[in-house]
């Protein structure tokens, strides 16, 4: 307990030093005076303003009473829909403004601003400014303002004058594409032919599309949309006598002199995050852009009109955004543009949440947020409010998620150091989750994403638990006493020889594999045992027949019972061989057809009954022919990994996984138990979890008593696999009531270890898939609509998941798996191909009862599959792989989130590609090991004369053959 405390306590302190030392402070030049002006639009909430209730006149008093001691004027960008309220409330303040007139593709609404923003400039002193437009150049709109009766009627719209004042001052149109051309005059018409006529001679006859137009039509009508634009600035400036403009990016006002020489000065919207300009080089950028114009058109006031940087989204090539970096960048822009002498006007005020069209980064631009809360301080170091707080949610997670190292027994500094800072790294996550949620403003697509990537992320993070506590335990925690050898077992009499009635079900199993089974059991040392082969189900006497004159050679020991017409599958044939044993036999021993175990056995396992409370000893499963192919000697490598580390760590709290060979149980607890169930297909493991409910105790030895056969063929593979899985879902569904508090003698211990069993293996592959199907769904949202997914909170877990499920494999199996490295990285994939098949026995559990019993095909008796065994696989990773490639050539923006999507996508289409990699090569000439042999014959004949002048080359090149699994005998590991 003392190390216990003393670790968490380390962990705290360490947890807080890094919050400390990562707190970012950095400095700016303070700006104490009011700022030139700022934006403002009285519609910033969630919904996009023309669909939004319009503003009230108090709403605007709010919002200006928060800024105007900040600033000396404000620009607004309309004039109708609460804009036309906004100026007089200025006025309250000693707020100048500079009023917008909102054009777009609405010719009926155009006329309503215009009209609206002359009315205001005579009703309003303090507007000392007219913006006619904003980007409507850039955003290539071709302007029309009103619509006289022949275009109205060219339109199919009703005679003004016979509509009423109400409809008159709602009527809206917004022009299609089709709609404007129609509205053209002929001679705009005319030149928009003729640069259709020069982009198709100048692709000899094929139109280069550049948004559906070649590059001559994209400049005419540009040009043609400023000429538009310029009448109605001229329009606009009639009888005022204030300065009117418009307000555009550099590079309009770069290439078109008319609309210079039509304004009263050159409003240019600088925003150097769009050109992803690094934040060191933002002001020096914006200067330059300033200064560019400046010197083209001397004489001309040139005032930026738009200068900002967002507070939260994604970066754009390297501009990147943040409170800290909003903050440093308007301090020195501000501080700059004073000592210059140079007008501007600070984009935005605030946040404007409807922005999302504008990118991730659109409703970030406010000074203050959605909630009129300053974003930060114009003066003084620049620092991150929510820092301490953040630090607090990830230090109280972390200590929460600590507490349980507290009430591990015998716990070692190491094991505790390793879970403390998995528990304080959670912490950390989760704060970044809640700062994420708390930082953002969400539409639907966004809240969608986040709150179905959050069911599945939680669920992730707690299998990474499990598997780092794993890791712990076997790399850092004390050796294991419970495994059978061990000094716990003193109790074990290895004079009491209770008689062991083994039982071998066998279903259309090869005669000669079973007479092997059969004679390994003759050979056996233990003096008091039997045997039952009960064959069921198999009416070809080829099957039946030799193996009943064998059981007559053998002896009396063997008994011999061809039952048909046998229900419940395994489980039923095992119950029949129950009535045939010998009344006077206290222990059952259960073994596959196809395992031929050692002569020690028995003489080893049998004598740990000697205690009264032990109901079962289990041995492992090994194999004997690994060696058949590269496919087989990955398969056996999968195989041990369970029985070398998953199993020793649950015997350690008498909670080991029943399997249906190598088994012995004490016959009164399994008739107390009810005997073999039937209502499942994983017979075994269903009646161990009974027997330990009842109390009884379990003992695990990894040392390897039996070896059998695997299966056949990668479909073999894969069908033994669904039916572990499925079957293990039906044992959830049937016992979980009994591991509620007092509802069985399970302990806390064997609870948990059954439970994150469960959710670590069943759980865990079944999660894979899902998140790799939600990810394939979000592919395109990210690719084509621009909803990227964030990284620290929904992407990273998978990486550090899955990075955490290599490290537990790699390390576990060098530290507890005796195989050579090359099989173990064999088996990775192996157990890798898995996935989908575990994930599809989840939801066939869920939506299907009553599968059957597949057995699975040993010993040569079944052929290679004719179909390809991966095809669905092969499909979702194909899909992952073309998703990941589509968002990197998508990510046009550079998105530093996107490529770390486009990384996860390749990890998650891992498994799916294992699987492909098996079904392909059980099929290929690579998958025998002659082919590795006889390759390696010729390398080294051809090697020969090089290795004669280089010995150490030589020896190199020289790669030991891998070893059959049957060469290992590992005895027990700690």
């Amino acid at each position: 307990m003392r190390v216990a405390i003393a670790v968490v306590a380390a962990a705290v302190c360490v947890h807080g030093a890094l919050w400390a030392l990562s707190r970012e402070q950095t400095t700016a030049p303070n700006v104490n005076g009011q700022l030139a002006s700022v934006s403002y639009n009285s519609n910033h909430g969630p919904k996009h303003p023309d669909k939004a209730p319009v503003p009230t006149t108090e709403q605007i008093r709010t919002d200006l009473k928060t800024f105007a001691p900040y600033t000396k004027a404000i620009r607004t960008y309309s004039s109708t829909r609460g804009g036309e309220k906004v100026a007089p409330v200025a006025n309250e303040f000693g707020l100048r403004v500079t009023q917008g007139i909102w054009l777009d593709d609405d010719p009926l609404r155009n006329e309503r601003e215009i009209k609206a923003a002359r009315g205001l400039v005579r009703a309003n002193r303090n507007i000392n400014s007219l913006v006619v437009g904003n980007e409507s150049v850039y955003r290539g709109e071709t302007i029309f303002v009103g619509l006289n009766a022949a275009e109205r009627a060219k339109l199919g719209l009703k005679p003004v004058e016979q509509l009423s004042d109400d409809e008159r001052e709602k009527e809206s149109l917004i022009l299609t594409p089709a709609q404007k051309d129609l509205l053209l005059t002929d001679d705009e018409r005319g030149r928009i032919a003729g640069a259709q006529e020069k982009d198709k001679a100048a692709q000899n006859g094929v139109t280069q599309f550049l948004n559906g137009k070649g590059p001559e039509e994209i400049r005419v009508r540009e040009a043609i949309n400023v000429e538009r634009l310029i009448r109605v600035i001229q329009r606009v400036k009639r009888d005022l006598q204030i300065p009117v403009t418009t307000g555009e990016i550099f590079s309009v006002w770069n290439a078109h002199p008319n609309l210079v020489t039509a304004v009263d000065y050159i409003a240019t919207h600088i925003l150097p995050y769009w050109n992803g300009v690094e934040e060191a080089n933002v002001v020096s950028a914006t200067i330059g852009e300033f200064n560019g114009l400046r010197n083209q058109y001397p004489g001309k006031r040139v005032v930026i009109a738009e200068f900002g940087w967002p507070s939260a989204g994604y970066n754009f090539k390297d501009a990147t955004p943040g409170r800290q970096q909003q903050a440093e960048i308007l301090r020195s822009f501000v501080a700059r543009a004073e000592q210059m002498g140079i007008d501007y006007n600070i984009v935005e005020a605030i946040d404007q949440q409807w922005k999302v069209t504008e990118g991730s980064v659109g409703p970030y631009w406010g000074m203050f947020d959605g909630n009129l809360k300053a974003k930060f301080a114009w003066s003084g170091p620049i620092l991150d409010p929510e820092h301490w707080r953040l630090a607090g949610i990830a230090i109280l997670v972390g200590v929460l998620l600590s507490l349980p190292i507290l009430a591990m027994a015998s716990v070692t500094v190491g094991q505790a150091a390793l879970l403390s800072l998995a528990a304080h790294a959670v912490g950390g996550w989760v704060a970044t989750v809640f700062a994420y949620w708390n930082g953002h403003y969400f539409v639907p697509g966004a809240v969608f994403a986040l709150v179905t990537g959050m069911i599945l992320m939680i669920p992730l993070v707690l299998i990474a638990m499990a598997r780092i506590e794993e890791i712990a335990a076997v790399a850092f925690g004390r050796k294991g006493r419970r495994t059978v050898g061990g000094p716990a077992l003193a109790n074990a009499n290895p004079n009491y020889t209770p008689k062991v009635s083994i039982h071998i079900p066998a279903y259309r199993e090869q005669p000669e594999m079973l007479k092997q089974t059969l004679d390994s059991l003759a050979a056996m040392t233990y003096p008091n045992w039997e045997a039952v082969v009960i064959i069921n189900n198999t009416p070809d006497p080829a099957f039946v027949t030799p193996i009943e004159e064998h059981c007559k050679l053998l002896g009396d020991r063997f008994k011999f019972i061809n039952a048909e017409k046998v229900e419940g599958f395994k489980a039923g044939a095992l119950r029949i061989a129950l009535a045939a044993t010998a009344p006077d036999a206290e222990i059952i021993g259960v073994i596959d057809a196809d395992y031929a175990v050692t002569p020690d056995w028995l003489t080893d396992l049998a004598p740990t009954f000697a205690d009264a409370r032990v109901g079962i000893v289990q041995a492992p499963q090994d194999h004997r022919d690994g060696n058949r192919s590269l496919m087989h000697h990955a398969m056996g490598g999968e195989y041990s990994g369970f029985f070398d580390i998953g199993m020793v760590e649950r015997n350690e709290v008498n909670a080991i996984v029943i399997h249906g060979t190598m088994c012995l149980i004490r016959r009164s607890a399994l008739d107390a138990a009810g005997s073999w169930p039937d209502d499942t297909i994983c017979e075994d493991t269903d009646l161990g979890l009974t027997i330990l409910e009842q109390g009884w105790i379990a003992h695990y030895t990894n040392k390897r008593y039996g070896y059998g056969l695997l299966p056949d063929t990668f479909e073999a593979f894969k069908k033994q696999r669904h039916r572990w899985a499925y079957g293990g879902l039906h044992i959830v569904r049937k016992h979980w009531r009994r591991f509620l508090p007092g509802r069985s003698q399970l302990t806390r211990d064997q609870r948990r270890e059954y439970i994150f069993g469960w959710i670590s293996w069943m759980g865990a592959e079944a999660l894979g898939v899902l998140v790799a199907i939600f990810n394939l769904i979000w592919v395109p949202i990210v690719a084509f609509v621009g909803i990227a997914v964030p990284d620290k909170v929904l992407t990273l877990p998978i990486v550090a998941a899955f990075t955490v499920t290599m490290l537990h494999f790699i390390m576990l199996y060098r530290l507890r798996v005796d195989i050579p490295k090359r099989q173990a990285i064999a088996s990775a994939f192996a157990a890798m191909s898995l996935q989908f098949t575990v994930a599809k026995a989840m939801f066939d559990g869920i939506v299907k009862d009553g599968l059957p019993f597949n057995v699975t095909a040993k010993g040569g008796a079944k052929k290679k599959a004719a179909k390809f065994q991966a095809f669905w696989e092969s499909i979702i990773g194909g899909l992952l792989i073309a998703g990941s490639i589509t968002l990197i050539v998508t990510n046009y923006q550079q998105i530093t989130e996107i490529y770390i999507f486009a990384f996860v996508l390749v990890v998650q289409s891992l498994p799916f590609l294992s699987a492909v990699a098996m079904a392909l090569l059980e099929n290929s000439k690579f998958n025998e090991f002659a082919y590795w042999t006889n390759l390696r014959a010729r390398m080294a004949a051809r090697l020969a004369p090089i290795s004669a002048r280089l010995p150490r080359l030589g020896n190199r090149t020289q790669v030991p053959a891998p070893l059959p699994v049957s060469a290992k005998q590992p005895e027990t590991v700690q």
